[in-house]
């Protein structure tokens, strides 16, 4: 046989090799992050449920996932261990952030575009007049100065329905 005709199965032979020393490497990392795990950490399982170790014994994991409510679990299933700052972030919602001393941006623009004279001034308990009116306010008999110019659109709207010559 030639080398020409062995070329392929050594090419194969070398891919399958690389391919599973890097799954040998990553399973090995996988094992070390779960013998480091102590009690008190924040942990993610591989079903995506965030909870703190209470125990760790050789194959299994003692999981508080809240008050009063503790798990059994696989160390196999422990997906992630969770730094303090992840799983405070993660699971309560509480952001450590280093920049705590800088101005704080409100969640609405409208104090940034505001004086604080507009912003006194606004909080009056005025009614604001929009120019509507309600028909109880008028009075009976008159018609607004509006009016003549509503109904004469109403009056046009129904000529050219009428279904007359125009519409054919």
């Amino acid at each position: 046989m030639s080398l020409v005709t062995l070329l392929p199965f050594i090419v194969l032979i070398g891919a399958m090799f690389l391919m599973t020393r890097s799954a040998k490497k990553k399973q090995q990392q996988a094992a070390n992050m779960r013998n480091e795990m102590q009690p008190g950490s924040g942990v993610r399982t591989i079903g995506g449920m965030y909870a703190t170790v209470k125990e760790v014994n050789e194959d299994t994991v003692l999981l508080d996932a809240g008050p009063g409510v503790d798990l059994l679990f696989a160390k196999n299933s422990i997906g992630a261990v969770l730094t303090d700052d992840e799983y405070n972030r993660i699971v309560h919602g509480i952001e450590h952030d280093l920049k705590s001393d800088a101005d704080v941006v409100p969640d609405d623009a409208s104090s940034l575009t505001e004086s604080d004279a507009s912003a006194a001034s606004a909080s009056d308990d005025k009614p604001v007049d929009l120019g509507k009116k309600d028909a109880d306010d008028e009075p009976a008999g008159e018609p607004t100065v509006d009016a003549a110019p509503a109904e004469a659109k109403a009056d046009e709207q129904a000529k050219k329905s009428d279904g007359g010559s125009e519409a054919k």
